[in-house]
């Protein structure tokens, strides 16, 4: 008796799985779908907040955690776990970020970032300064920076929105626009909102910088092996009194951009495939593990650093880190508010008015002032609809705007009218940005589909 045994096809099977995982890799990449979280962590936590079991939500973010090494540990809250050292990570892809734009990105020259060198900074004076016209007293000003930052998450995820109607010149200068705001961000945060500088800390921070730079010039490329120098400098900058978070950022800035091979002898590596896929000794297994390994060396080899590691922690930054830090920080009791009290008043309508008014108006101005000065052009493929997209999308300030305010504000009280005032006024800012740019963008679509089809019938 015969038995007729079917092999599996793999190659059917293979091909399901990398269109399974192709599209969980785009998923993971649409910032609309980021920023759809990050909105859904918020306003979970908005709910859990204002809900029967809001005491559960506080005791949770204040629950200890002890960490530490033998008898060297420390005691700190949940929420000191998010907001000082999660936000480590999503102030690291930021830092990625500039190192990237600045090296062969839309801050690469002067010339390219001019125009959103420009727009950033009008778009944090302008803010600052509406601030202040509403609180000028102790105690309220030092709220001032909380409406300079624009969310990149939020607002890349509102254009995407818009669809393809909007030209991918918009996108880039959006990008361009928010990283320079994030390093305003920074600094503004280094410079204000550090404790007392402690000296003995900078023994540490720059022990760390020159481990770093010495690992480097070693040709050390394993991303894990900067773990331990990284954090020594946050805990450095720790106890120099400069908030931890930026030793991310140094990190970041410190990352090479240039491959450690020539990426045009990447087409060794697939006559290397070509040639395996074609031997008889294939299944060998040996074989194939040094193959393997070899070919995972040239793609480490052939990527820039700071490429390889964004791709790595972008998902998990815009899919964890971010949404824990809006579900740990966007809580707001309204219960127990009182808007009636005029400073708490001046604070909110303060951060209204920055962010929805201050940021495009700022972004616009300085923009228009720049054209005028001749510093720099307008390019056509963005225009001034586009750019004012870009200036009201500005005024999303969720992340950057909430870390800022739990600097700024000691008071409870305070605290919960800014982050109340932070979550109305980017949610206002992304619907003015959706409205306007489905006005002035979407008829702009339909000429071009109808073009398209127009085209397509008179080829056929």
């Amino acid at each position: 008796m015969s038995t007729n045994l079917r092999r599996p096809s793999w190659g059917a099977s293979q091909q399901l799985t990398a269109r399974v995982f192709g599209t969980i890799e785009r998923f993971l990449h649409v910032e609309a779908v980021s920023g759809g979280v990050l909105i859904a962590a918020g306003l979970a936590a908005l709910v859990w907040a204002n809900s029967p079991l809001a005491n559960a939500y506080h005791d949770l973010w204040h629950a200890p955690i002890t960490l530490g090494i033998g008898a060297v540990f420390a005691t700190v809250t949940l929420h000191f776990v998010v907001n000082e050292g999660l936000m480590t990570i999503f102030f690291l892809v930021a830092g990625l970020e500039i190192r990237r734009e600045l090296y062969e990105g839309a801050l690469s020259t002067v010339r390219a970032a001019a125009l959103p060198i420009a727009g950033a900074l009008g778009g944090m004076l302008v803010p600052a300064a509406l601030y202040l016209a509403f609180n000028s007293e102790e105690g309220l000003r030092q709220g001032w920076a909380v409406p300079v930052a624009t969310d990149i998450a939020f607002a890349l995820g509102v254009l995407a929105l818009l669809g393809r109607s909007i030209p991918r010149a918009v996108r880039v200068f959006l990008l361009a626009l928010a990283i320079i705001d994030d390093v305003g961000a920074v600094a503004i945060i280094a410079l204000f909102y550090s404790g007392d500088l402690d000296p003995r800390g900078a023994l540490f921070a720059c022990a760390a910088v020159a481990l770093v730079l010495l690992m480097q010039r070693l040709g050390i490329r394993t991303a894990v092996a900067y773990v331990v120098p990284g954090s020594v400098l946050w805990f450095g900058l720790w106890q120099l009194g400069i908030h931890p978070t930026l030793a991310g950022l140094v990190l970041g800035v410190l990352t090479p951009a240039v491959p450690l091979a020539d990426p045009s002898q990447a087409s060794s590596v697939v006559e290397r495939l070509r040639r395996m896929r074609g031997r008889d000794g294939l299944a060998n297994g040996h074989d194939l593990v040094r193959s393997l390994r070899g070919i995972q060396r040239a793609e480490r080899d052939f990527v820039p650093p700071v490429v390889g590691v964004e791709t790595a922690l972008h998902p998990w930054v815009a899919y964890c880190v971010l949404p824990l830090f809006a579900f740990a920080n966007a809580g707001v009791t309204l219960s127990g508010m009182n808007l009636d009290a005029d400073h708490l008043r001046s604070v909110a309508y303060g951060v209204v008015a920055g962010l929805v008014i201050g940021k495009p108006l700022g972004i616009l101005c300085a923009s228009a002032l720049a054209i005028r000065m001749r510093w720099c052009v307008l390019p056509h493929e963005i225009g001034w609809r586009g750019l004012s997209v870009v200036a009201l999308l500005g005024g999303i300030g969720f992340t950057m705007a909430v870390f800022i305010a739990n600097l700024a504000f000691e008071s409870t009280e305070a605290l919960a009218s800014a982050k109340l005032a932070i979550l109305i006024a980017s949610a206002v800012s992304a619907l003015l940005a959706l409205a306007f740019g489905r006005l002035v963008f979407g008829r702009r679509a339909t000429r071009f589909e109808g073009a398209r089809t127009s085209v397509e019938a008179h080829g056929e």
